[in-house]
């Protein structure tokens, strides 16, 4: 395989590099080498380039700035991805495309499943949404994998975030009525690898996230249990359970960001782990 990976910098980005290693040539492109924003010369570099597979994990993840900029964000989440999937139904190179829970208002009771209509609530979820629905009308082979709130040791990302407010204020206030599961970049990259491997690959649209569910506040709470039993942190501060309401952000976010993986566990034979299990590994790396 030849593949192309673009956002090779990023938290995904940098554990797909790693991953997909042992598939064949990884051409690793950050935003100096491939700028998604500039639709002409990424054109250009695609087509000089060559690849078996693109995998696309760039993107503009500023959810709340893109509020202010939605252009900014429709030319990388919604122009771009529809150029990589024009280039690559032009060689017949297959996709790997990533997008997220954002799509969806959140309203729905139970988790979402791929058939559920969605309905974003930000300027960051429409460019998603956009940007998947570009890479269908360009009609090449592809994988669209929906997941959710991600993190990972590099970029920036709610633990990340949380262990480091830990171990600078005894008390925190932190979101209890929206409900998803922490997914871990690596979980994410190793199954790319996992799914490229195989002798035949369906493509489509797929929901890809951890196994079962919290709140930010759980999550909270969790990342700073873990961090004591890691040897990351001495003690935890004191997290608040607060509303959506009252910590009021320009982007509003779904309160459910469930994602019903079955159709992914049916055509892979594959699932990913527990989020506990994946904050518990993540921070053990951390470690070292």
């Amino acid at each position: 395989m030849k593949i192309l990976l673009a956002g090779c910098a990023g938290q995904l980005g940098r554990e797909l590099k790693r991953s997909l290693a042992c598939l064949g040539e990884v051409i690793a492109c950050d935003r100096r080498q491939l700028d998604l924003a500039q639709a002409d010369s990424l054109r250009a570099l695609v087509r000089a380039m060559g690849p078996t597979v693109i995998v696309n994990a760039a993107a503009y993840t500023a959810v709340d700035k893109a509020e202010a900029e939605p252009a900014a964000a429709d030319a990388i989440n919604a122009l771009a991805p529809g150029i990589l999937a024009e280039e690559a139904k032009r060689t017949g190179a297959l996709l790997i495309h990533y997008s997220t829970d954002y799509v969806f208002d959140g309203t729905k009771a139970t988790a979402y499943t791929e058939d559920d209509t969605p309905a974003p609530l930000s300027a960051y979820g429409r460019s998603k949404l956009a940007g998947e629905r570009a890479i269908v009308a360009a009609g090449a082979r592809h994988l669209i994998f929906r997941t959710s709130w991600v993190f990972g040791l590099h970029g920036a990302n709610f633990m990340k975030t949380m262990l480091r407010l830990g171990k600078e204020r005894d008390e925190l206030r932190v979101v209890g009525d929206q409900v998803g599961a922490p997914t871990w970049t690596r979980h994410l990259a190793d199954v790319a690898a996992l799914t490229l491997a195989r002798k035949e690959i369906p493509d489509g649209l797929y929901h890809l996230a951890a196994a079962g569910e919290t709140s930010w506040h759980g999550y909270a709470e969790a990342i700073f249990a873990e961090a004591q039993r890691s040897g990351l942190m001495e003690k935890s501060p004191v997290v608040h359970r607060i509303a959506s309401a009252d910590y009021p952000l320009p982007a509003p976010r779904p309160a459910n960001s469930r994602l019903d993986c079955t159709k992914f566990r049916r055509d892979f034979n594959l699932a990913l782990p527990d989020w506990r299990t994946g904050l518990a590994d993540c921070l053990a790396d951390a470690r070292f």
